[in-house]
């Protein structure tokens, strides 16, 4: 049970869609998820500190996530169009890899202007790519002050669902507070409901932390069109994971302790570098891991996720480890308790 996708459809009330974020980053709610007794528990973010022990590790996507949605004017029609930058193909030459929207007024040879004054241009060079359009970016200045330029003009790049105005709250909500590395065009949303405070009390308990990094891009959102799951095709994403990391959470794997992945994209992360003797390895690269049931995880035993949309590869991911059946009847509760899903929503703790 579960390789094909109609498996992960569900009846998700518009209304339960967070279009914004709890007020304090720890007092979203959350689902706790024993798998062992099957057990369902309604608590605060902020509880999850009573189910860790000292020496067990929480492992955190450190990415951070830059302002890649831009808005520009097409030559000559002076069309409103908007650039989601997905991935730099080459620094030197100023190539990125673009979703356009509306994509049908494109053409390669198009150029588009940015900014009030026009300074920052770019043309439209490959228009055959899966993820969109290729654009080479001509302005006048050094790398440093292209990207500073780029972050001027650029917007906070909440997700499409959230169809309110970007505002100043969103610049810092939608980032982990532990973001150190950019390059991640969404946000690894588990990690959003962390508080400085939180982290301190977790820290004083003498929980351990391991940071990796995977940037995330617009794949992990990608809608999967193909009912046989085998055959859908992930996104490779960026991802590292050092040495300092592999020592702290291979310790607590073979002291038996909790290995606790905040969020998909560690989990990813983390399956994508396992040791034949189902240990961690470091890791520099990209994945494009698909993780879906029948899954035999190697590294984390726990992990804290949001609430996700019907048919996405992350519902798919969290039933792998938590089980089909278990989790349609968690997302089930959900829906009638009135849980907020998706980005901005409430958050699961499966032990």
């Amino acid at each position: 049970m579960g390789m094909k996708l109609s498996h992960y459809n569900f009846d998700l009330p518009a209304e339960l869609l967070a279009e914004y974020p709890a007020e304090h980053r720890d007092e979203a709610r959350l689902m706790v998820l024993n798998r062992k007794e099957q057990t369902i528990e309604h608590k605060m973010f902020k509880d999850l500190i009573d189910y860790f022990e000292p020496e067990d590790v929480m492992v955190l996507n450190n990415t951070k996530v830059f302002p890649a949605r831009l808005f520009g004017k097409k030559e000559k029609t002076g069309a409103r169009i908007e650039v989601f930058l997905l991935r730099e193909l080459n620094a030197e030459t100023r190539l990125w890899d673009v979703l356009v929207d509306p994509a049908r007024k494109i053409r390669i040879g198009n150029k588009l202007y940015f900014g009030e004054d026009e300074s920052l241009v770019a043309e439209v060079i490959d228009n055959t790519t899966s993820r969109g359009r290729t654009l080479r970016f001509l302005y006048d200045g050094s790398y440093e002050e292209f990207r500073d330029k780029l972050k001027e003009l650029g917007e906070t790049p909440l997700p499409k669902y959230i169809k309110r105005e970007v505002t100043p709250e969103d610049k810092e909500r939608y980032q982990t507070i532990y973001a150190k590395n950019e390059g991640a065009v969404a946000a690894p949303t588990a990690g959003l409901h962390f508080s400085k405070h939180l982290l301190k009390r977790l820290e004083i308990k003498g929980i351990d932390f391991a940071e990796v990094t995977l940037h995330v891009g617009l794949g992990t959102f990608s809608p999967v069109e193909v009912e046989d799951l085998s055959k859908h095709k992930m996104d490779s994403e960026e991802a590292f994971i050092d040495r300092k990391a592999v020592e702290t959470i291979n310790k607590a794997i073979a002291e038996k302790r909790r290995v606790c992945a905040v969020g998909t994209t560690v989990m990813r992360t983390l399956e994508s570098a396992v040791s034949s003797n189902q240990t961690l390895n470091e890791f520099g690269g990209w994945t494009n891991k698909f993780i879906f049931p029948p899954y035999e995880f190697s590294i984390a035993n726990s992990m804290i996720t949001n609430f996700h949309t019907p048919k996405s590869t992350l519902l798919m991911m969290v039933s792998a480890f938590a089980g089909h059946e278990f989790v349609k009847r968690a997302y089930q509760e959900a829906v009638k308790e009135k849980y907020r899903f998706y980005t901005y929503g409430d958050a699961m703790l499966i032990l």
